[in-house]
């Protein structure tokens, strides 16, 4: 449950999950070293170099409470201050009684405090100033004394010196492995988006480069995409080959029998017509989207135009929303094709047709609906099989041809990186046909 959780959140790209599993160990590996650095040996150095300075203080307090007074103390502790490097005074009678002061930054100040609370009887407070020096105030017989020092006697001189030259010395070494990871990753992008391009029907220029497992990759998808076109090509070869040497002994055919009596010719004709339906369907089916190269096309003027052309044969097709604007990379003769076809089965079994545009940032649909029987949800997958007859919806002796049409349909989809969805028309009852190209 935990690791689905997660997924939701981790980036998608291979470059950002590339930078985050360089990322994560480096900081992981900070915070902890910084963590251990500044609870273990920063504190440790402290609390012993506080112990020091805590004997010195207890020799200071025992000779100036040896004294009679306070300026008898001040000059016995004298000849002991000067090579510890200290000064003291007396606070006055009636002062204030001192407050701590640390930085907000500081550490050690505070560990400093905390130990000398516990381990120094008459300690009342400690001031660490901006200028590096250290006030520590503790009780005497003659009352508060204040001892000034170096704060270098009681913390180390650069304790966060450690912390930032790691922190700046990982920073650049992350920049330099990004630098080198992106290098790394482009040849991979690359080959993702001529893998895309190709799926899209478009034939991107691309070489093989990068790492050697990268090469091999890039080596084996041209290889793939060869074999691909080749078998196209052969595809479209044979059977617009096999059509058009059909289509001589067809018009043979029509010639002779409109030489017969026109009553006993007319179920002949009505046979060759459907032959000749059929080879026009065979054609188009091994065209595919392979006639011609994409070029910007304005979906909404594509279909208005489709629309007024079966409008002209007086079929009831009507424009439904259009949403969205904006030109697609299409391949106008093949989509054509593929939107005539819709329209041409929802008239067919179906008393009207109704066909809507809807073009957003990252997609472009392409609806069309009828009112006809539809297609059950079982037998949709099979719908866009070729040579496919589904009964009752489509039945042969209807017209419905060889079962290419959806065929057709979605080969063009999947031509412009695509797809053709099957449903249910919610307002007309019938099939709802929706051709979907990502932009």
């Amino acid at each position: 449950m935990f690791f689905q959780w997660l997924k939701r959140y981790m980036p998608r790209s291979l470059y950002a999950r590339a930078a985050l599993i360089l990322v994560v160990p480096i900081v992981a590996l900070q915070i902890v070293i910084s963590v251990v650095f500044i609870k273990r040996d920063l504190e440790d150095v402290t609390v012993q170099m506080t112990a020091t300075i805590q004997r010195e203080m207890e020799l200071l307090r025992q000779i100036a409470d040896a004294a009679p007074d306070q300026e008898t103390a001040l000059v016995q502790i004298a000849p002991v201050l000067k090579p510890l490097q200290m000064q003291a005074q007396f606070l006055p009678p009636g002062a204030p009684l001192p407050e701590d002061e640390f930085s907000l930054i500081e550490f050690s100040g505070r560990v400093v405090r905390e130990e000398m609370q516990k381990t120094f009887p008459g300690f009342l407070a400690a001031r660490f100033l901006p200028d590096r020096m250290v006030q520590i105030y503790f009780g005497t017989s003659h009352g508060l004394m204040e001892l000034s020092f170096d704060r270098r006697r009681l913390t180390a001189a650069a304790p966060h010196q450690l912390i930032v030259t790691m922190l700046l010395f990982g920073f650049f070494m992350m920049m330099i492995s990004f630098l080198y990871m992106r290098n790394q990753l482009r040849p991979i992008k690359r080959l993702a988006n001529a893998a895309e391009a190709f799926g899209r029907g478009r034939a991107m220029p691309y070489s093989p480069s990068g790492a050697t497992e990268v090469r091999a990759a890039g080596s084996a998808f041209l290889d793939m995409r060869a074999r691909i076109e080749r078998q196209i090509e052969q595809r479209t070869l044979m059977l617009s080959g096999v059509s058009h040497d059909l289509r001589t002994p067809l018009t043979r055919m029509k010639l002779e029998l409109a030489m017969l009596d026109e009553e006993d010719a007319a179920p002949m004709l009505r046979d060759v017509d459907e032959m000749q339906a059929l080879l026009d369907a065979f054609l188009d089916f091994s065209r595919g989207a392979a006639v011609s190269e994409p070029e910007p096309v304005d979906p909404q003027e594509l279909v208005r135009g489709i629309i007024s052309d079966w409008q002209r044969q007086e079929q009831q097709v009507t424009l439904g929303e259009m949403t969205g604007e904006g030109e697609v990379m299409l391949r106008r003769q093949p989509m054509q094709r593929a939107v005539s076809n819709l329209i041409s089965n929802a008239v067919r079994y179906g008393s009207c047709a109704r066909v809507s545009v809807a073009v957003t940032d990252k997609s472009m649909r392409i609806r069309v609906e009828d009112d006809g029987p539809g297609i059950p949800a079982e037998q949709r997958g099979d719908a866009v099989r070729p040579f496919t007859r589904l009964d009752p919806a489509r039945n042969q002796n209807r017209g419905s041809g060889v079962g290419l049409g959806l065929a057709i349909v979605a080969d063009t989809a999947r031509a412009h990186g695509g797809t053709l969805r099957l449903g249910e028309s919610a307002d007309l009852g019938g099939l709802k046909a929706d051709i979907v190209i990502a932009r």
